[in-house]
């Protein structure tokens, strides 16, 4: 189908359409996880994904320029993101917030009554033109963590924290993570490195996690490629082995 082209069924613009995305996953945990990785390319203003069945796997982020979207496009193309390969394209329709910023924002009553007087049929069937003209409110950039097991390496933080630096070992520790971060997020990204185990995160200390793996080889390999990984504009990873 034509909406799932990669990039070349619009002209540049500041709201990506994104989809094969994973319909397991909670709207809300969806919605958060993809502030978290687009965050990265520069500020996002929405993220948009909804319940409909003819919407599901879909979700649109806008950003607040055009050069941001473009990098999101071409550096998240394919990225594995809950088990599943993203495809993104720039969206064909702007979003509310967009269109009342520049002037152009038409409410949805005289928009709809609008399309019915010609190509309604047409865009119910395009899932990429429906849903940009819905905006609902946005809860935030993260939710509250919920209460989970985040049980700590044997041997206590204080221990763990490296004073130097430790010998190679299956053992990560990531350090300068925005406070928000919850444990799916990490593991969204750890977990596409071979020998993955888990994410351990410590509740009485934000901004740190301990990721394992099978081997000091595998865990080697996932601290070169996520080395320095912008979580946010200001947070980038800083991984180094955890001290036994």
């Amino acid at each position: 189908m034509a909406e799932n082209n990669i990039g070349t069924d619009a002209p540049p613009n500041v709201t990506i359409y994104i989809n094969n995305l994973n319909e397991k996953i909670k709207l809300d945990e969806l919605k958060k996880s993809l502030k978290a990785v687009f965050s990265q390319f520069g500020k996002i203003l929405d993220v948009l994904a909804f319940k409909t069945l003819k919407h599901k796997g879909q979700a649109w982020v806008v950003f607040e320029d055009v050069s941001s979207a473009t990098n999101a496009l071409r550096q998240m193309q394919g990225f594995p993101f809950y088990d599943k390969h993203m495809r993104i394209q720039y969206a064909k329709t702007k979003s509310d917030v967009i269109a009342k910023a520049d002037g152009t924002f038409v409410p949805r009553e005289k928009r709809k009554r609008h399309e019915e007087k010609g190509k309604r049929r047409k865009d119910q069937h395009d899932p990429n033109q429906a849903g940009m003209g819905l905006n609902p409110a946005y809860p935030g950039a993260y939710g509250a963590a919920p209460p989970m097991s985040q049980i700590p390496y044997p041997g206590g933080v204080k221990s763990m924290v490296p004073e130097a630096p430790a010998p190679p070992n299956n053992i990560l520790f990531v350090q300068n993570l925005p406070q928000e971060t919850q444990p799916m997020m990490l593991q969204m990204l750890f977990c596409q490195y071979p020998g993955f185990k888990e994410v351990r995160m410590v509740e009485t200390k934000p901004g740190i996690a301990f990721v394992e793996y099978g081997d000091e080889m595998q865990s080697t390999v996932a601290m070169q490629g996520l080395q320095g990984f912008k979580m946010t504009q200001q947070n980038s990873m800083l991984i180094t082995y955890a001290k036994k």
